[in-house]
């Protein structure tokens, strides 16, 4: 149905009927049309005058995502994954085979209807651990999808929500009434006053559409530097003012000896599995270490010292040898900090922004690759104040005022620390880094004298807070105007350092 029949069939409607308005998705219903051809006939006839009224509207309702409706069909991802389990166990390797296994096996590990034994024959093996789980992820998706969402309390919509498995969709609507000057004929309006109509004398009979003097022009097209590349070049030019230097940062693929082992973290830490690290298959392991310094990693670890009792476990070379895509520029850091151990020390302020790499599942917040920014100062006697004032100068530097900063745990830092800046254009506390002092297992086996502490910090780059105060303006970034709370939301400034 044309646009101007949507039109002629509305006025229509309204003239016979004694209801005082119509609503433009029940006329849509009726007229058996798309409701946004009813919008586009609505828009279309205020642009004519006052022949209607319309008032829009809007109402919110929950809808099943693509993924929510298949679960409420086959059962979800966790229930899946139960089923598939043989009493005997499955290998961990096979199961992370399937499509459904990293959020299945992840939501069944903690619900506890399934285990990891680590230490069985032939690799890590997954067991159950009840004899029947009930899928009530299925159950509620179809409370909603048969149009019962009151059922399901707002707790567990949030959760689903939060697994991608629902939407909240905003329906907005038109209440359409008679104007002052309704009519059921359309009269096309002229838009151009032309010299012929002049010289004629025409344009006295014609009805002209009003000018809207508020309209923008047509943005000229003409390129711009990436947001992220000029918002990178500040945070440089701010570390090289505060005396740092940058590290090199080429080296994409790392040993998980320098990406974990030599951070001080164990060998069973969740973050090395292959669910969370991209691993390589060819090379699959490194070969060259400095074989003293890996040999003090290696009883830090599992037998403990400096003041430490260690992790207690028994430390594998071959774990360490496995090759990787940096998940952390941390790992360049542990190499410039040996380095430095190897000779006479002196204070130092180090500072990288690269890519760093992580296995994740790919969704509105969360990609698999982003920029790190990371530095580092050793000098001897440093404190949590130290770190605390240098923080507080970084990022005022960048426009920063409002710092907050909350306890945090790191393998490879004690103590730590979250940092929260108040955000004024979403006017919220969000986190904008991480940081800490680096722990004397991961210092001290480096060769680093006993005296000197290292204090450091890191964050994204898409963060943002960055993007938002890193430069006077952000309209100026790409040209035009932007709504923040969109830049929040973006894939791109929702990552997870």
């Amino acid at each position: 149905m044309a646009d101007n029949t949507v039109a002629e069939s509305l006025l229509q409607k309204l003239r016979d009927g004694d209801c005082g308005g119509l609503d433009s998705l029940e006329l849509a219903g009726a007229l058996g049309v798309d409701h946004q051809q009813v919008v586009g006939a609505v828009k279309s006839l205020q642009s004519l005058g006052e022949i209607i009224e319309a008032e829009q509207r809007s109402s919110k309702k929950w809808e099943l995502s693509a993924e929510g409706q298949e679960i409420a069909e086959r059962g979800s991802h966790e229930v899946q994954v139960f089923q598939r389990l043989p009493k005997e166990g499955l290998l961990q390797s096979e199961m992370m085979k399937l499509p459904i296994a990293k959020v299945g096996f992840s939501k069944a590990m903690s619900n506890r209807w399934i285990r990891l034994d680590k230490a069985a024959e032939g690799g890590p093996r997954v067991f159950r651990v009840v004899d029947a789980v009930e899928d009530t992820v299925k159950e509620k998706l179809q409370q909603i999808l048969q149009g019962k969402s009151d059922n399901v309390n707002e707790k567990d919509k949030s959760e689903l929500k939060k697994r991608k498995l629902l939407n909240e969709v905003t329906i907005k609507t038109y209440w359409v009434t008679k104007g002052n000057g309704f009519s059921t004929s359309i009269t096309k309006q002229e838009t151009d006053l032309t010299p012929e109509t002049i010289a004629s004398g025409s344009w006295r009979e014609k009805k002209f559409k009003a000018y809207n003097f508020n309209a923008l022009g047509v943005m000229p097209e003409c390129g711009h530097l990436h947001p992220l590349m000029k918002v990178r070049t500040q945070f440089r030019q701010i570390f090289l003012e505060m005396g740092f230097t940058e590290m090199p940062t080429n080296n994409f693929i790392e040993s998980s000896f320098w990406n974990f082992d030599a951070l001080f973290q164990p060998q069973q830490h969740p973050a090395r599995d292959q669910h969370d690290t991209f691993f390589m298959q060819d090379p699959a392991m490194a070969s060259e270490f400095p074989m003293d310094y890996l040999e003090r990693v290696k009883k830090v670890h599992s037998e403990g010292g400096y003041g430490s009792q260690g992790y207690k476990y028994d430390w594998s070379i071959n774990e360490a040898k496995k090759n990787l895509l940096r998940t952390h520029t941390t790992a360049v850091s542990a190499r410039m900090l040996y380095k430095l151990a190897q000779q006479e020390f002196t204070p130092v302020k180090y500072f990288s922004i690269d890519r760093v790499f992580r296995n994740e599942t790919l969704d509105a917040t969360h990609l698999a690759e982003f920029h790190q920014i990371e530095g580092v100062v050793a000098d001897y006697g440093l404190t949590l104040g130290d770190l605390m004032g240098v923080l507080k100068e970084f990022f005022t530097k960048l426009g920063i005022t409002k710092l907050r900063f909350k306890p945090a745990y790191n393998p490879y830092t004690e103590p730590s620390m979250e940092v929260f800046s108040y955000h004024e254009g979403l006017k919220k506390w969000v986190e904008v880094g991480n940081s800490g002092v680096f722990r004397p297992e991961m210092l001290l086996p480096m060769g680093l004298p006993e005296g000197v502490s290292v204090i450091a910090w890191g964050l994204s780059l898409e963060r943002p807070t960055m993007i938002k105060y890193g430069i006077n303006n952000i309209r100026e970034l790409v040209g035009h105007k932007v709504n923040l709370q969109m830049v929040y939301d973006s894939p791109i400034c929702r990552l997870e350092s």
